[in-house]
């Protein structure tokens, strides 16, 4: 493709609505560091190859000037250059294909060599019994066995049907492309999209696998009332408060991750990271 930048050692992180995206918690990711680094458009894929409009449908919205705005479903890359920081970020934003699955995936990881990315990042989000008052699971997993040691990864132990997350992470492991998969655990109780504490929890593990502070902006806040809004509603119903209970329970008699070394070096790591980048 003519005209593409140089970017700097790039990492690529991707994230798809969809199938992928329980809460909408990996789509509302990507979507909080476009904004927060003030990511700009790169290309877009041509939606006529990827997406059934009878799926999803192309939205008419009116802005504030009274015109009438078309905008179809797609996939969006953009770029980000991060201050003081030595590598660019290749974004990848978008909706799960209906159709064409290896083609969309060619074109996505082919972009990538032409920008000559270095990592792929794909975040994702899938429904759990975990409780919605408990620190939010993340899983890392990756089937490069350096990034396992040096990144604190898990090899994927899944087996089942996959999204287009899989297929990705799949296909970078036949092109020898270093990715890791980040999923995190939403409440299977509150399903009801935005989950803004599993988003908080997918940009603090990005935080920790780059090494950059990431801006949090309103998300801290909005983790609380989300918190706050479903412990209300377990309340007024006394099988889902008993369900929370038992989920509380299991959950705290069993090792917490949050609660090892290795999760408290990396906090701490992380508040250093805030307070520098305050000065």
């Amino acid at each position: 493709m003519d005209g593409l930048p140089e970017l700097v050692d790039p990492v690529l992180i991707a994230a798809f609505e969809g199938w992928n995206d329980a809460g909408e918690a990996a789509s509302g990711a990507i979507a909080h560091l476009r904004d927060i680094w003030d990511a700009q458009p790169l290309v877009d894929l041509d939606s006529e190859e990827y997406y059934d409009y009878q799926v999803n449908r192309p939205n008419i919205a009116i802005s504030v000037d009274g015109t009438r705005q078309l905008t179809w479903p797609s996939t969006r890359v953009y770029i980000a250059r991060i201050p003081l920081y030595p590598r660019d970020i290749v974004l990848v934003q978008g909706i799960e294909p209906n159709m064409k699955w290896q083609q969309f995936v060619r074109e996505i990881l082919g972009l990538a060599a032409e920008l000559d990315v270095r990592m792929v990042i794909t975040l994702g989000a899938l429904l759990s019994d975990t409780p919605h008052t408990r620190p939010v699971p993340i899983i890392g997993t990756t089937t490069d066995l350096a990034l396992i040691a040096s990144m604190d990864l898990e090899t994927p132990q899944y087996e089942g049907p996959t999204g287009i997350v899989g297929v990705i992470q799949d296909a970078c492991g036949q092109f020898g492309i270093p990715a890791i998969s980040l999923w995190a655990s939403v409440p299977h109780y509150v399903a009801q999209p935005p989950c803004p504490k599993a988003t908080l929890a997918l940009i603090r593990r990005v935080e920790d696998l780059l090494d950059v502070p990431v801006p949090l902006a309103d998300l801290v806040e909005e983790s609380r009332a989300w918190e706050t809004g479903v412990d209300e509603l377990a309340l007024e119903d006394d099988e889902v408060a008993d369900y929370v209970h038992q989920l509380e329970e299991a959950r705290d008699t069993a090792d917490l991750p949050e609660a090892s070394g290795e999760a408290i070096a990396r906090e701490f790591e992380r508040y250093l990271r805030r307070r520098a980048d305050d000065t």
